[in-house]
């Protein structure tokens, strides 16, 4: 039986037996000397069936050195009140107490099987092709560069690259978005993708534990180990609140009772109610439980929408940052660099080949880009020259492929080209021409720019690129400002700059990304496509490589904080209310007054991670092509 329907069921007995009690109570009346031995037994095992183990919590914390907590004011309140002869308030009061436990357990809950339903995503087995035949084995058995087959309604079990086949990959639960994606020869998948129809054959390209469905489960797990600002500050307002307001029910019962008549009974009794009513409103569940609680609904509903949190301090500063710097290439576009134009067009040829053969050795874009336009034909000495491009020794010729800079350093006079990303070629210290390539911006990412200033939000655009391109770019997106022909540790430089003004969020996929992500307040990597080490050092990482997930985590972010300010605000504003009520008495007018205080806390409680529970969900706006 599950811990929720045994405390379930002991409350239910727990309220059978106090109902009965005040039933008989206004039925028979106090005028029975017995009655007044049968209320305290019957309080008292309700009281121990239903509060048992918060008093034996208390008993083993204060044996521990943990002597101010809640368990300890819940105990020592009720035995007060049992002292006083107040038998069916302190059960009525331990009662409610469990239900708002029983309340916050079935939150907690909730926001576990959000998460937890990521863990459906790690694939069981795998089957691999070895010696001719098909093996099925555990996914962390099988290595790099081997081949697996994922047939129809299989989750795809390592990352790789299709060799053979084509089939709709269902990629919701990795990057959180519904709409299927076609996988087919030569494209690279990701593990935890479900293979909707056809037969796939995979190279594998990761192990089992480097996969993104073994990171992913990482992240999301050790998500909570991070605690934010607001969950410190509770954490440390608790460890004072707690025995401040204990020292000041033990002189609200002894010094009032001193100065009105320290032999009247009757005073005594009135002030220790009323300490006994302090101890129980004074209870700060509603902040220790539904603060973090509101945090770990808002990792939940990120990782549903394929945005993960490495820590719930990421979220409350991205909910406060008001300027968010993007990288160009791969992030804001797609990094599909294509040769749009050669000039002079007449050494198109000429150009291409010397491009060709001095960028053969590289696996940046721009040089793939040249490569797919033409071969080389010749072996070449390779030195790249950051931030410039590349000097390569070609026979008995020196060809330089970069942009101006690398033409400026090399006392070259070229002719200047615009229109996209331009690379100067120069041989034996003549210009030969330029090859201009232009790079496709993403369908969304105009819409995520405008999203976010919406919402106040600074936009700002950070490339290694040159002015024009940049300019081009900037003015197609409507950034707000826009830095050119950086290098990664100028990005770094620009950043701090930045910051200065306020909390900076910063948005990359590639490895020379990984010092700006580190540098920022807070560094989002875009996760399908990014490198691994910009995920690594990321603070918080895009499962889809589309922009519009940036606004959507920031709205995550907002609405999270939102709601913890929220259970911040109402839990002290009514905790200090009652508190001042129950100081001076008039709680005392009212009967069961002990039940309205206690109520007020649980209430507030309940009502705390009820909303709570809001951070969990989000709507997601609809996004059309641009």
């Amino acid at each position: 039986m599950s811990k929720n329907k045994k405390s379930l069921i002991r409350i239910i007995v727990s309220a059978i037996t106090v109902i009965i009690i005040v039933t008989l109570k206004y039925t028979i009346g106090n005028d029975y000397s017995w009655f007044i031995w049968l209320e305290l037994g019957l309080s008292l095992a309700a009281y121990l069936a239903v509060g048992y183990d918060v008093v034996w919590k208390a008993l083993t914390n204060i044996i521990r050195g943990k002597i101010f907590d809640e368990h300890f004011l819940m105990t020592i309140a009720t035995i007060g009140a049992f002292a006083i002869g107040e038998y069916i308030d302190a059960t009525a009061v331990m009662l409610l107490y469990q239900i708002g436990e029983l309340f916050q357990r079935y939150a907690v809950g909730k926001s576990r099987q959000s998460i937890a339903g990521l863990m459906d995503i790690r694939p069981e087995e795998a089957t691999v092709i070895r010696n001719g035949q098909e093996l099925t084995v555990h996914p962390s058995e099988v290595e790099i560069g081997e081949t697996v087959i994922v047939k129809t309604g299989e989750k795809l079990p390592l990352d790789g690259i299709v060799i053979k086949g084509e089939c709709n990959l269902d990629t919701s639960a990795i990057t959180g978005e519904s709409l299927p994606r076609k996988a087919s020869e030569g494209q690279n998948v990701i593990s935890g993708c479900l293979n909707l129809d056809g037969v796939l054959y995979i190279r594998t390209t990761s192990t089992y534990d480097d996969s993104t469905v073994a990171k992913v489960l990482d992240l999301v797990e050790n998500a909570t180990s991070r605690k934010a600002p607001a969950e410190n500050f509770i954490t440390k307002f608790s460890r004072y609140y707690t025995p401040i307001v204990v020292i000041l029910a033990v002189l609200l019962a002894t010094v009032p009772p001193m100065i009105e008549g320290i032999s009247q009974g009757e005073i005594w009794l009135k002030w220790v109610r009323r300490a006994m009513m302090f101890l129980f409103v004074s209870c700060p569940c509603a902040l220790v439980i539904s603060i973090p609680l509101g945090f770990f609904g808002g990792i939940a509903c990120a990782s549903k929408n394929g945005v993960l949190v490495k820590g719930s301090n990421y979220l409350e500063i991205l909910a406060k940052t008001k300027v968010i710097a993007f990288d160009k290439t791969g992030t804001l576009t797609k990094g599909n660099f294509a040769v749009t134009q050669i000039l002079p067009q007449n050494k198109r040829e000429e150009i291409l080949q010397l491009a060709a053969n001095a960028e053969q050795y590289s696996n940046h874009p721009i040089a793939l880009s040249i490569l797919r336009e033409k071969k080389a034909n010749a072996d070449a000495s390779v030195t790249e020259i950051a931030g410039r491009g590349i000097s390569a020794t070609i026979g008995d010729s020196t060809v330089l492929c970069g942009n101006d800079k690398l033409m400026t350093d090399n006392d070259v006079e070229y002719v200047p080209a615009n229109g996209g990303t331009v690379i100067y070629v120069a041989q034996d210290g003549k210009f030969v021409g330029s090859i201009l390539i232009a790079d496709e911006i993403k369908f969304d990412s105009r819409e995520a720019l405008e999203q976010l200033k919406k919402t106040g939000v600074t936009t700002v655009m950070l490339t290694g690129d040159n002015d024009d391109t940049a300019e081009m770019v900037a003015n197609q997106l409507g950034v707000d400002c826009k830095y050119s022909q950086l290098l990664p540790q100028d990005k770094v430089t620009k950043l701090e700059e930045l910051k200065r003004e306020g909390k900076v969020a910063f948005v990359g996929d590639g490895i020379n990304d990984a010092p700006v992500l580190a540098t920022a307040d807070v560094g989002i990597a875009m996760g399908a496509m990014g490198s691994d080490v910009a995920i690594e050092t990321a603070d918080i990482v895009l499962m889809q490589d589309n922009p519009t997930a940036v606004p959507l985590a920031k709205r995550i972010a907002k609405n999270t904080l939102k709601v913890v300010t929220e259970n911040i605000v109402i839990s002290l504003v009514i905790k200090f209310a009652v508190l001042i009520l129950s100081a001076i008495g008039i709680l005392d007018m009212v009967s069961f007054g002990m039940i309205i205080a206690i109520l007020a806390d649980v209430g507030v409680c309940v009502v705390a991670i009820l909303n709570s529970m809001r951070a969990m969900f989000i709507k997601k706006k609809k996004i059309t092509a641009q």
